[in-house]
């Protein structure tokens, strides 16, 4: 019997924790201890995964180190719809303004729908953060546009320079909190933010415990990509944002990014099976992960 594929849909944060994603809606938790095993259809290339729940008309062929897993036509499409492109000025929804911190002087002001809560936060692998208000889309952009300027924080941070930190984070919740406090009261005390954003009082919620990066450990390396005939498996010690930290027999800790996962067909394999996809191998100094 041919084995099943399976088509990866990427990693979403809920309440409950981290989940894979599959096509047809199955889902698979992702719990510390367990085993993630999976190899790649052999003679198979990766494709476009499509943009806004449409199927990529040419299916396209994408690079094994994409992130987006879209060609250039379905990435244009894709951001045209997003909130991030400000196409939605009459969204009537409301939107939280935040501050997130990934580590030291490293944080970012954005924005999230409420109605999201605080999947965002761990979807960006927000190691702590607080919420600097609420209000209609427009608002919330104008107050994130105003914050970045006044305070001199970016609105995004790089996902390597993120990881690149993970294995030094402070110890205490103090610590790790310290700038977010600092930053909110320098942003409360402006006092010329839209008027229809109601401000939120400074109370800083840590994902250390949550994504479980105190017992992972230091990482040893990276996948870089995926390749056909390839096979990653390993025991989930830490799950932050899109990476999953795995333990591997022989190789320490390696990360995998999850969005390195849509586009190519999965295929279930051994659970004490060998990692042969590219992976970046960390030095002594390391100094980002890609």
């Amino acid at each position: 019997m041919a084995a099943q594929n399976w088509m990866c849909t990427g990693l979403r944060w809920s309440p409950e924790g981290p989940a894979l994603l599959w096509s047809g809606g199955r889902r698979s938790a992702l719990v510390p201890g367990k085993r993630v095993a999976f190899g790649v259809r052999d003679g198979v290339a990766r494709r476009c995964v499509g943009a806004r729940g449409h199927p990529c008309p040419t299916g396209a062929t994408v690079p094994a180190r994409s992130t987006g897993a879209r060609c250039d036509e379905c990435a244009r499409l894709d951001r045209a719809h997003s909130v991030a492109a400000d196409t939605l000025a009459d969204d009537p929804r409301p939107y939280r303004v935040y501050l997130a911190w990934f580590g030291p002087g490293l944080v970012k002001v954005g924005i999230t729908g409420e109605e999201r809560g605080s999947a965002r936060l761990l979807e960006q692998g927000a190691v702590c953060f607080s919420w600097l208000g609420t209000g209609p889309l427009m608002a919330a952009r104008r107050t994130e546009e105003l914050l970045r300027a006044a305070l001199g924080v970016p609105d995004r941070i790089p996902y390597a320079v993120k990881r690149a930190v993970r294995a030094s984070l402070p110890d205490t919740v103090e610590e790790r909190a310290a700038e977010v406090v600092a930053l909110h009261a320098r942003a409360v005390s402006l006092g010329n933010w839209p008027e229809a954003l109601v401000p939120a009082p400074c109370r800083v919620t840590d994902h250390m415990d949550v994504f479980g990066l105190q017992r992972a450990g230091a990482a040893t390396g990276a996948v870089t990509g995926l390749v056909a005939g390839g096979r990653v498996a390993g025991e989930l010690v830490a799950a932050a944002g899109p990476d999953l930290h795995l333990a591997v027999e022989g190789r320490g800790v390696l990360v995998l990014d999850t969005r390195l996962l849509p586009g190519w067909e999965l295929t279930p394999a051994q659970a004490e099976g060998e990692v042969t996809v590219p992976v970046k191998e960390f030095g002594a100094h390391q100094d980002g992960l890609f």
